[in-house]
């Protein structure tokens, strides 16, 4: 089971180098989704990463193909409404795309175009996306079921109900302001990886940190 972190555009470098760099070796990838960031500034995090160690393989740009070519990153997820999957595919045969997806339609479009993964959600309410009800497990499920490419689901996951996005046979789970809103982004993302690997049966125990402001 994969589980993938989203940096949530409210860091700096240096903030975000630090989480990271904690979180790296526990994560399968860390996405760079930095919409507020000049081309600049997302490579030279980039460049800070590799050179702190993590593998360039872990690492997913967002959106922009061109700094994940320059700085030599493998993974590039594209938004729904971005560059088309089959042109990427074409002229990069070597990058793995993933891309975001809404519905079972957009899932299939995806598969089609020979997406690598899709990235599904909002699962749960999520402050993302306040005032938005989220898409629930119900609509992950079917589209789990119609298409063969690997599907991740985001939107609200945590450790208290992330049973129910697992039991739909997903291929990961991805979380945003669970990590880089933690007090402890280590322990979150060591916590929520013993639950995608079905590790932790008692979560009221196990995750009585949460409770008490401690993460």
């Amino acid at each position: 089971m994969e589980l993938h972190i989203i940096t949530d555009g409210k860091k700096t470098n240096e903030e975000l180098k630090e989480i990271i760099t904690s979180v790296s070796a526990v994560v399968d990838y860390i996405h760079i989704r930095e919409k507020n960031k000049s081309p600049h500034e997302i490579v030279a995090l980039v460049e800070e990463l590799l050179k702190a160690g993590v593998p360039k393989e872990k690492l997913v740009i967002n959106d922009r193909l061109d700094i994940a070519l320059v700085t030599g990153i493998p993974n590039v997820h594209l938004p729904g409404k971005g560059l088309p999957v089959e042109k990427v595919k074409t002229a990069f045969p070597h990058m793995k795309v993933g891309v975001s997806i809404h519905s079972l339609e957009e899932a299939e479009r995806a598969e089609e175009a020979g997406a690598d993964y899709c990235l599904f959600g909002h699962v749960f309410e999520t402050d993302s996306k306040k005032g938005l009800m989220g898409r629930g497990t119900g609509a992950l499920g079917v589209i789990v079921e119609h298409v063969k490419i690997p599907v991740i689901a985001i939107g609200g996951i945590t450790p208290e109900n992330a049973g129910k996005v697992l039991e739909k046979k997903v291929r990961g789970i991805a979380v945003m302001s669970y990590i880089f809103s933690s007090k402890h982004p280590k322990e979150a993302a060591t916590r929520l990886k013993q639950v995608s690997k079905g590790k932790g049966d008692d979560v009221a125990t196990l995750y009585q940190w949460t409770e008490d402001g401690s993460g």
